[in-house]
């Protein structure tokens, strides 16, 4: 009988704001697969990733398997390369053990996800596992709940944007008709800003970092100073409204 994989999504950080079908198939899994940050040499950072704390408020701590990623790795492909590989090894050989396997992944496992990578390396792997996605709340629906900004009207489109991919991607963005949301900005926020107010997007924006946890921080986009930010900070920027009720319609 085929081993099964399920991506799960645990939301940004508020563990209230994990879904009951969610909590379920973490509860169900025989093991929960939390990443885990790389240090320089390759191992355990040592430090709980924001999925696990999630985690951890609904199963047991000895159900949790850490397994290490080279999160945010950009510049060294082989590394990259390397720690995907190992990681899907690690799972893979999980996946002989046990039936059922979750990976607990912050935001929604089919949004800029690692889980992404993972269930391609399994199926490669263990062919014929089963993979399943369960669904997670996102940061920009969280930030928009927290500060009251309304992501889309009417017709209006949303355009997300990971700021990783450059400025000039999220400045082209900012020039279309539509609420821009932009993901992982921290350590561009000096060029976000200047995207921001050369588009005259500045005065509307809101940015958040570590929504729903200790230290949170929710403030408008004008308060950017080029100071770095969290880098998982989440940005939306309103599209352009003339105030009157159904404008968009």
């Amino acid at each position: 009988m085929s081993s099964k994989l399920i991506g799960v999504g645990v939301g940004p950080g508020d563990p209230e704001l994990v879904t009951v079908k969610g909590v379920n198939a973490l509860r169900a899994a025989e093991v929960v697969v939390v990443p885990v940050m790389a240090a320089p040499d390759g191992q355990d950072g040592g430090e709980p990733g924001r999925a696990e704390a999630t985690v951890l408020h609904y199963v047991p701590g000895e159900k949790v398997v850490r397994v290490v990623f080279a999160l945010n790795e950009r510049t060294d492909r082989a590394r990259r390369e390397a720690a995907w590989d190992a990681a899907g090894g690690r799972v893979a050989e999980l996946l002989t053990r046990h039936a059922t396997v979750a990976f607990a992944t912050i935001g929604d496992p089919n949004v800029y996800s690692t889980f992404t990578y993972l269930a391609r390396t399994i199926g490669e792997l263990v062919p014929g596992t089963v993979i399943e996605t369960v669904p997670g709340i996102t940061a920009m629906q969280d930030l928009a709940a927290r500060s009251g900004a309304v992501l889309t009207e009417g017709t209006e489109p949303l355009v997300l944007v990971p700021v990783t991919a450059g400025a000039t991607v999220l400045k082209d963005a900012l020039g279309g008709p539509g609420t821009v949301v932009a993901y992982k900005f921290g350590r561009q926020a000096r060029e976000v800003a200047e995207a921001l107010r050369e588009t005259g997007r500045i005065d509307d924006a809101v940015w958040g970092s570590a929504l729903g946890l200790e230290g949170e921080s929710i403030r408008s986009a004008a308060e950017l100073d080029g100071a770095a930010l969290p880098y998982l900070s989440t940005l939306i920027a309103p599209a352009r409204r003339d105030g009157t009720r159904g404008g968009k319609l």
